[in-house]
């Protein structure tokens, strides 16, 4: 049995179908954790949803948690769902415009639709079934990190899908490591988080779609059983 982490995909499914049919191949036993972010910035945003969907109904047991991407993509569907018309003409949100300057008009466009309300439900519903975090042997998974100021880490959402910077207080983690996403880091950085005994945290995130930075622009997948990991090269055409 294996068990699988990936990070921020960010609607690079060419990548995904690859780093899955040519190197981690599930099959019944193995465990998959998505750790969010799953749309925006790359041009394919709803086939990774399809994709990771189709995943979970097996033979692997799959587990997608939810990203801050996720987020705003469901606050810009609620905000065009109650935005009235002036004049006859719609116009759009504060919080639409914001979405689309951070990669969300490529996941309007994968959708084949101008605007949030009009993406289809079950892509909706799906995000909104997805949790923050979740505990895995001695680790802790989540997609940004924890507020530590509070008293239960675990109740600030917020941070859960937004926080970059914060000291680790282990705890009131159960002194478990975190392996997060959301801040894309050098393989360098990676691979030191993933190897030391010490490091209190894992950053997976590469930046996917950060192509044209020497150090990044792969997806990463690593394999809690004997902490190895993949690198996939990002395969998908992507302008960021």
């Amino acid at each position: 049995m294996k068990k699988w982490i990936i990070p921020d995909i960010h609607g690079c499914a060419v990548t995904l179908k690859t780093l899955f049919e040519d190197h981690i191949k599930p099959t019944a036993g193995d465990c998959i954790y998505f750790l969010g972010d799953y749309i925006d910035r790359g041009p394919a945003s709803k086939e990774v949803m399809d994709y990771v969907m189709q995943l979970q109904k097996g033979p692997a047991k799959v587990i997608p948690l939810l990203g801050n991407h996720e987020e705003y993509m469901l606050k810009a569907w609620n905000a065009d769902r109650e935005r009235k018309q002036f004049l006859g003409v719609k116009t759009k949100s504060f919080i639409q415009k914001s979405w689309e300057l951070n990669g969300g008009a490529e996941t309007l466009k994968s959708m084949g639709v101008k605007w949030p309300s009009e993406i289809p439900q079950k892509y909706i519903d799906w995000i909104k079934t997805l949790p923050y975090y979740l505990e895995v042997d001695q680790f802790v998974l989540v997609h940004a990190g924890f507020n530590f100021e509070a008293e239960d880490p675990f109740s600030d959402k917020q941070a859960m899908l937004w926080t970059k910077d914060y000291e680790i207080k282990p705890e009131k983690i159960k002194y478990k490591t975190i392996i997060h996403g959301h801040t894309p880091v050098n393989l360098e950085f990676i691979d030191k988080t993933i190897k030391s005994d010490e490091q209190p945290f894992i950053d997976l995130d590469n930046g996917v779609y950060m192509t044209k930075r020497d150090g990044y622009g792969n997806l990463l997948a690593l394999e809690l059983t004997g902490m190895s990991y993949i690198i996939q090269p990002t395969l998908d055409e992507v302008s960021f």
